[in-house]
């Protein structure tokens, strides 16, 4: 053992006695882990997108109401106004209503075209008004509204869209199982294809191995050389996994703008940077780092369970 520690300090900086250069090699193990950081990234941000676009979904649809009046044109109960006109007075004059907008002929008529075609304007049916309130919060409080509409206008239909929301986040705790499953799974293969070349490599060195056990080299100390070597390589892998799924993410992201209620960036070096959420700016550095993990740990486990099997 003293032997071997004094020729250890006295070996060149560099010195490879266990030929990892050769044993795990530098040009096939970079690029697998390349691969999966780059799946890791794509599904990471499709678990902060999903995310995102719920929780924007949400607050508009949390914020909004739908008032359906029948009969709008007829004389209203009480006044000589009429049931739509005395229905917009009501939600207008109620604490928390920012803004009601009864909706023209002509929308109505777009919002219809994509079931009833074309020929929705020429329709005999009496269509009620519909009224689009957006409410100061989602939390507003709208306690005996139905109520008070109901006894402005009679037959009065307020829809709050709480199934939508919470079908809305159903969807998003799916989407994000599905993109915490994709990271374990991504993760679970770089740690195979890991463990699978630090085996190669034991087995192509292994007389090598053998000679400087021998020698007195503890495990840890080979475990350790190998998990140096696995880690340098796992983390130039997960940098350029990181580096080549960026513009696909900015893709992504520049496509999806319009779902979050945001235009379309311009192009331009700013916009680049503003396509993607800063939370996954910050999360993506990570990805190296997770991958030059993996590497260590993984190399290193591999190596002392080898060595434990030796005779």
């Amino acid at each position: 053992m003293a032997m071997y520690r004094s020729r250890q300090s006295l070996r060149p900086v560099g010195f490879d006695e266990l030929g990892l250069r050769r044993a795990i090699a530098d040009r096939m193990l970079p690029f697998l882990v390349a691969a999966m950081a780059f799946l890791a990234g794509l599904a990471l941000a499709g678990w902060m997108g999903a995310a995102s676009l719920a929780q924007h979904w949400q607050r508009g649809s949390g914020s909004m109401l739908t008032v359906q009046v029948p009969n709008p044109k007829e004389p209203a109960a009480q006044g000589s106004k009429t049931r739509l006109e005395q229905v917009t007075a009501t939600l207008i004059g109620t604490p928390g209503v920012t803004s009601a907008h009864a909706l023209s002929d002509d929308e109505l008529a777009q919002l219809l075209r994509p079931w009833l075609g074309d020929g929705s304007a020429g329709l005999a049916l009496p269509l009620p008004a519909v009224v689009a309130v957006h409410l100061a919060s989602t939390d507003a409080s709208l306690d005996g509204l139905a109520r008070r509409l109901d006894q402005a206008a009679p037959g009065t239909l307020v829809e709050d869209h709480g199934v939508w929301m919470q079908r809305l986040a159903v969807l998003a705790r799916s989407l994000q199982a599905c993109a915490g499953l994709a990271l374990l799974l991504v993760a679970a293969v770089a740690a195979a294809v890991i463990a699978v070349a630090t085996r190669a490599g034991l087995a192509a060195r292994r007389e090598a191995i053998e000679i400087v056990h021998g020698l007195g080299a503890t495990d840890g100390y080979i475990a350790a050389r190998f998990a140096g070597r696995a880690t340098m390589l796992a983390a130039l892998g997960g940098l350029l996994g990181t580096v080549l799924s960026l513009p696909v993410l900015i893709t992504l992201g520049w496509v999806a703008a319009p779902f979050a209620g945001s235009a379309p960036m311009q192009p331009s070096i700013h916009g680049m940077f503003e396509t993607l959420p800063i939370a996954l700016w910050l999360a993506l550095p990570g990805l190296p780092a997770a991958s030059a993990a993996i590497g260590f740990l993984t190399a290193h486990g591999t190596v002392r369970f080898w060595l434990r099997r030796l005779p």
